[in-house]
């Protein structure tokens, strides 16, 4: 049976999930669900992912509604190093997971709500949150720094893995923001693939042809309101 995954891809977590799928090779049917047009709300993704989240992976009976990436090796074959079978290289790799989570999640994706979500339903983000978020992502870059990458190659040993995967994509959501026209975008087929939702959305905001997305405005105002 095909993995199923449900993504969308101007979500980080569901562009990590992407790319690795497609750079490992792992067969896929691809379940889109737009965020923005409230698609995880509706009726027909509740029994899919009760919790209403993406990216959801469904293989047979099998449901993962959170945290997918760490579940794609040893589901389906792939190099060692992105989860190594030492078990204590793989808490490393969880470690850094929860505190991604708790530091890295909540902190990048506040760019793309403050200067193009908001805007596009007449929100104001008071200053006060955009420079504390600023500074937020400074302490967070100085702590990914010392604690994790220190002196080595990647976060977690000398070999890339699924934390360098998630990192990346946390943190082009600050690139994707701060230049919508980037240039420096690597050459990985998949790659691109999975940015180009959200490039596209950021240049429609900076050229003010975004749609409106009124199904979700409640839920949107709300996220809004409830950065820190």
């Amino acid at each position: 049976m095909v993995l199923e995954l449900y993504l969308d891809l101007i979500s980080q977590p569901s562009r990590a999930v992407y790319i690795f799928a497609k750079k490992n090779g792992i067969p896929f049917e691809l379940g889109n669900v737009e965020l923005l047009k409230g698609q995880h709300l509706t009726k027909e993704f509740f029994p899919v992912n009760s919790l209403q989240r993406v990216p959801t992976l469904k293989d047979g009976d099998f449901v993962l509604s959170e945290r997918c990436s760490p579940s794609l090796p040893p589901l389906h074959t792939t190099a060692d190093h992105w989860y190594p079978s030492d078990l204590q290289a793989r808490v490393r790799i969880h470690e850094y997971l929860g505190w991604h989570a708790d530091r890295i999640r909540g902190t990048f994706g506040v760019s793309l709500w403050t200067q193009v979500l908001a805007p596009l339903i007449g929100a104001q983000v008071p200053e006060e949150k955009v420079k504390r978020n600023r500074t937020n992502i400074d302490k967070a870059l100085q702590h990914l720094e010392d604690k994790f990458l220190g002196h080595k190659a990647f976060l977690t040993s000398q070999q890339v893995t699924l934390a360098d995967l998630m990192a990346l994509e946390e943190l082009m959501q600050v690139v994707a923001v701060g230049c919508p026209l980037f240039e420096g975008r690597p050459r990985l087929a998949a790659w691109r693939e999975a940015h180009g939702p959200i490039f596209h959305i950021v240049e429609q905001a900076a050229n003010k042809t975004l749609p409106a997305f009124s199904e979700v405005y409640p839920n949107m105002l709300l996220r809004i309101f409830r950065i820190p």
